[in-house]
């Protein structure tokens, strides 16, 4: 399963905001710049966030956005779903329930697939913005950073 463009930028964007904000606005510009993702891109994923609640935006000189919410209690999932990604391993169409064989049944292994993309949902839904951003998701899957280049199981 490939997490689209839309979702893992969404992600990136809102750890550098909660990075780099510190309760004040930070503008997509400079976002775009430390990402290295487009500013229009920025523009149209940001008007998702901001309908979602995740953040806010603050207009002025010296505006830009700030955090809808603490990064405590933001979680990985919410801004994944808040840019219409949806977080799933099946390729069923879910909102028709059609299944994903050529006779909209499902095929021998969908079950599987869609309890992965549940457990890929619990996972993103116990990991919070600030987890990220101060690297505590590194080490819960066995790894050991020792350096930045190297990492060891």
């Amino acid at each position: 399963m490939k997490l689209s463009t839309r979702g893992r930028y969404a992600v990136m964007a809102m750890v550098d905001l909660a990075a780099h904000g510190e309760g004040k606005p930070v503008s997509l510009a400079d976002i775009a710049e430390r990402q290295e993702i487009s500013l229009s891109y920025l523009e149209q994923l940001f008007g998702k966030l901001r309908r979602g609640g995740l953040v806010k935006s603050v207009r002025g000189p010296g505006g830009g956005y700030v955090l809808g919410r603490g990064a405590n209690d933001t979680r990985i999932a919410d801004i994944v779903l808040a840019v219409d990604e949806p977080i799933k391993a099946t390729r069923c169409d879910l909102a028709t329930s059609a299944g994903c064989r050529g006779n909209r049944g499902r095929c021998a292994t969908h079950d599987l697939w869609e309890e992965l993309s549940h457990q890929i949902h619990l996972y993103l839904s116990s990991v919070s913005l600030a987890d990220v951003v101060s690297r505590r998701v590194l080490g819960s899957s066995g790894l050991v950073l020792r350096d930045p280049v190297e990492r060891v199981a």
